[in-house]
């Protein structure tokens, strides 16, 4: 106040302030909060390693990152300010300095921090600043002149999905209003649940802990392919006073929190051997033994990682066949369904790899070679969806004992709504999907260690062990666990199904289908009856620049037992009698090469994806994943209740049980 009415400018530049937050911010414009947004000084850390000692700017200097990045003691940071000594280190530091580290500091604050210029201010442009963390009265947080709140409230809601130039349009690591259901996805101004659990100081005032976590993974995401550190991000935390040094005090504590999450410093990173990603108390771990492994994140240090995997190769249901000329075909997981804010998407991004989007468009293709009408197709897929809508609705108040199957139940529907409504359906119906290292025998954790035997009669001894195995070889007690597995783990373990999906790919001479199918990324194979159904139902055309010729196919549902006993020609047959229907107008050439493949004879794989059988529940995943006495965890697509079935699945349940770990 006193500052207020001591000049005619210093009422001025309130005044012109007040107008700007007023316009961008939500939180009244009161001198106090000008006075901490616009007078007080600034505090910097001298980034010589001995010396760390923070020192006070005078009042014309602005800090910048640069600024933070590089200051040293008596450093000149314009012309005004004198030349210093050769030693200012050897000065002492501030007495209230040391004060800012204690509790009742923070508890007297006035008002929380709020952060000028945030990288994170590009993402969140649709909040109100002063809710995420963010002073309104920054360049970066202004909104066209004469937009009023009303304007810009009512004009988020339409604008839901806001992308940031240069970055990764699948990059999307924060809500924006009124929207919901977006996987590994924050809300910018509310903690979630676990973040108040291990943050409770923060649960009367969150302001300062969404103000840096929104700045770390603003930075995360602005460069993933780095690791995050605490020192890579303290010179952006720009905000007057004191708090500035609590801030860069708590940063370090979040950017672990989150790095144990799997939110931050995930994917496939390099990481020197000295460089640790998480403090030394989380390098407790000396040994770990994983048992069938696909791919784990483990952000902490550990002295020994031992993986006991059946096969000569590791990857499990993940294996890319190379020997086709151009293209890569995957024989398991190939197709990421779900692209904003997935781990595939990310590390996709950081090793450089592109991601070809398929397009919409699909033709339905009957033997005979006629294309389906698309407007039948699409009233096909209207009725369809009503009828999974009326299932739906049929299931709410039914218990687990009144479960049926999910196909009993639609073929029940669909003959009530013919017999109501005399529309009749054609064959479109049936297009559909139906539903060597070490061979690991035992695992003994009723001692001080764990004991892990193999077929050869090896024993290893480690503290902790991670299960990864297919959920098919749970079922069939492939592995010997002393003491046994609970009755509730074993009766989640059988309440599960293991379903089966075959690929076969084919190499042709040419692109005999392109004339046709006109630049469509896949087509579909109606087939003439149910008997038929899921057998070759869709065909991928797996080179989208249309230089290779090579397609791929599945077999799924019941389809999978027709062939199970074929042999691969007599699959190829089956295949290409399918082909020569589809485009019966002309020559379809034999294929140069091909493969199919065979995961339900796998010894070690046995299954291709979980599913929840009638009578269970999506509870099932997460017993699965419930470890034993900390000492034995689970992963693995059949853990993961949110993305079962997927490589995004088993991948976020490596990210899961490596924090789970790391916390024991």
């Amino acid at each position: 106040l006193l500052y207020l009415g001591c000049s005619t400018d210093g009422y001025e530049k309130y005044t012109a302030w007040k107008r700007i937050w007023t316009s961008n911010g939500k939180s009244e414009p009161s001198p106090k909060a000008f006075m901490a947004d616009q007078q007080l000084p600034y505090w910097v850390q001298c980034t010589k390693p001995e010396c760390g000692k923070w020192r006070q700017l005078t009042k014309e200097i602005q800090l910048t990152p640069q600024i933070a990045k590089t200051y040293r003691c008596g450093m000149k940071l314009n012309n005004s300010t004198k030349a210093e000594g050769s030693d200012q280190c050897s000065m002492p530091e501030d007495l209230r300095v040391a004060e800012v580290s204690d509790h009742w500091w923070y508890s007297m604050l006035i008002l929380p921090p709020l952060l000028k210029d945030s990288v994170a201010a590009p993402f969140l442009a649709a909040y109100y600043p002063d809710c995420v963390g963010m002073s309104p009265s920054c360049t970066s947080t202004n909104r066209l002149p004469g937009e009023s709140n009303l304007v810009k409230l009512e004009h988020l809601k339409s604008v839901p999905n806001l992308t940031v130039a240069g970055m990764n349009k699948y990059f999307q690591p924060f809500y924006q209003p009124n929207e919901c259901g977006k996987a590994l996805c924050v809300r910018p101004d509310v903690m979630e649940l676990d973040e108040l659990y291990e943050f409770p100081e923060y649960s009367r005032d969150p302001t300062m802990y969404l103000a840096l976590r929104n700045l770390i993974l603003a930075l995360w995401y602005t460069n993933c392919k780095e690791a995050l550190t605490p020192q890579k991000c303290i010179h952006h935390i720009i905000v007057r006073g004191l708090v500035r040094i609590r801030c860069v005090q708590e940063m370090a504590r979040i950017l672990y929190f989150m790095t144990r999450k799997g939110l931050i410093n995930t994917g496939i990173l390099s990481v020197s051997t000295d460089q640790y990603l998480l403090p030394k108390e989380y390098h407790n771990v000396s040994t770990l033994l994983v048992c069938f492994c696909f791919c784990f994140v483990f952000p902490f240090a550990l002295e020994l990682v031992i993986v006991l995997e059946a096969k000569d190769r590791i990857g499990g249901r993940v294996w890319d066949d190379k020997t086709f000329p151009g293209v890569t075909v995957g024989r398991g997981a190939q197709i990421v369904n779900g692209c904003v804010n997935n781990p595939m998407a990310l590390m996709c991004e950081q090793l450089g790899i592109k991601m070809h989007k398929l397009g919409e468009k699909c033709d339905l293709i009957q033997e005979g070679g006629r294309i389906t009408d698309p407007t039948i197709d699409k009233r096909m897929d209207f009725h369809f969806n009503a009828i999974l809508d009326v299932v739906s609705e049929w299931r709410k108040d039914k218990t687990q004992h009144q479960d049926v199957p999910l196909g009993e139940k639609i073929q029940e529907i669909y003959k009530a709504f013919i017999r109501e409504s005399g529309i009749q359906f054609s064959d479109n119906l049936e297009y559909a999907c139906g539903t060597n290292l070490s061979q690991v025998q035992s695992i003994d954790y009723s001692g001080e260690e764990v004991q892990v035997t193999t077929a050869d009669g090896t024993v290893w001894r480690t503290q902790k062990v991670l299960v990864t195995v297919p959920l098919a070889l749970l079922q069939k007690n492939a592995i010997q666990f002393n003491p046994p597995l609970s009755e509730k783990k074993i009766k989640a373990i059988n309440s599960l199904g293991a379903g089966v999906i075959e690929k076969i790919a084919l190499q042709f001479p040419y692109r005999f289908w392109d004339s046709k199918i006109q630049g469509a990324d896949f087509f579909g194979h109606v087939p003439p009856n149910s008997s038929q159904r899921g057998l070759f139902s869709v065909f991928y055309d797996m080179d989208p620049e249309g230089k290779q010729s090579i397609l791929m196919s599945v077999v799924t549902g019941d389809a999978v037992t027709t062939i199970k006993n074929l042999d691969d020609k007599q699959v190829l047959q089956q295949c290409m009698t399918v082909l020569r229907e589809l485009f019966k107008e002309q020559e379809v050439p034999d294929p140069v090469k091909f493969f199919v493949t065979r995961w339900s004879k796998d010894p070690w794989l046995q299954m291709a994806y979980s599913f929840v059988k009638t009578g269970g529940s999506g509870e099932a995943y997460d017993i699965i994943a419930e470890d034993i006495q900390g000492t034995i965890f689970f992963a693995g697509e059949a853990t993961n209740r949110h993305f079962p079935q997927t490589v995004t699945g088993a991948y976020l349940s490596g990210v899961r049980e490596a924090s789970k770990i790391a916390a024991f």
